[in-house]
């Protein structure tokens, strides 16, 4: 088989594992932003991962793995890399809007031609360090994933929110200390085990949101 079909035969395992039910389009559009991953890296080093179908299961079904917990319409994913976990989001729900922000430049340039190649029209890539960007309207949803601890999340997207917004972060292990550390300003709202298919290791979700009384 080609490299292709393989990555095709991946996800199709992944979803189902997954009960995620996505257009053949959709499976096209996610194997094909791998494959740009994999075209890319050579020269922008976006990933450390460098086989293409460890690409699909680290990357793209581990970000998939929360499509059935992200709620909200409008969101940003911080440090977003190449476009993990958002990219493969924006795919999954092309009816949601998607802030793709990062503060390298060659990241986003990145995002930005698979924008393009991909005809995605639910994806914005911003260049611009978190605390500095502001968006049209508060957003509903802040994501990140392997971005920071909760502490300096929060305190670095804190703007980015009203008090209906949500902070989302995707952990490894249960991160306890992490949240112990978390100021009185926010709250937990829960938290989630879930499972990666293929993937070995723990991956845990944090929803946190402002505290009322402030």
């Amino acid at each position: 088989m080609t490299t292709q079909q393989d990555l095709h035969c991946i996800l199709a395992s992944g979803l189902e594992a997954l009960s995620l039910n996505l257009a053949d389009n959709q499976q096209q559009q996610l194997v094909e932003f791998v494959l740009l991953i994999d075209k890319w890296n050579k020269a922008y080093n976006l990933t450390s991962v460098r086989c293409p179908k460890q690409m699909m299961v680290k990357h793209i079904l581990d970000s998939l793995a929360i499509v059935p917990h992200l709620t909200g319409e409008n969101i940003i994913d911080v440090g977003t890399g190449p476009g993990l976990p958002g990219m493969p989001l924006a795919i999954a729900f092309p009816d949601k809007t998607f802030t793709l922000l990062d503060s390298l430049g060659k990241r986003v340039r990145f995002m930005t031609q698979c924008v393009h190649t991909l005809k995605l029209t639910n994806v914005t890539p911003v260049n611009s360090r978190v605390e500095n960007h502001v968006g049209d309207k508060p957003y509903d949803i802040v994501l990140s994933r392997a971005f920071a601890s909760l502490k300096d999340m929060l305190h670095w997207c804190e703007h980015l929110v009203d008090s209906d917004g949500q902070f989302l972060a995707l952990k490894g292990q249960f991160p306890q200390s992490e949240i112990d550390e978390v100021s009185d300003h926010f709250q937990v709202v829960n938290t989630e085990n879930i499972t990666v298919p293929n993937l070995d290791g723990e991956r845990h979700l944090v929803w946190l949101r402002k505290t009322q009384q402030r």
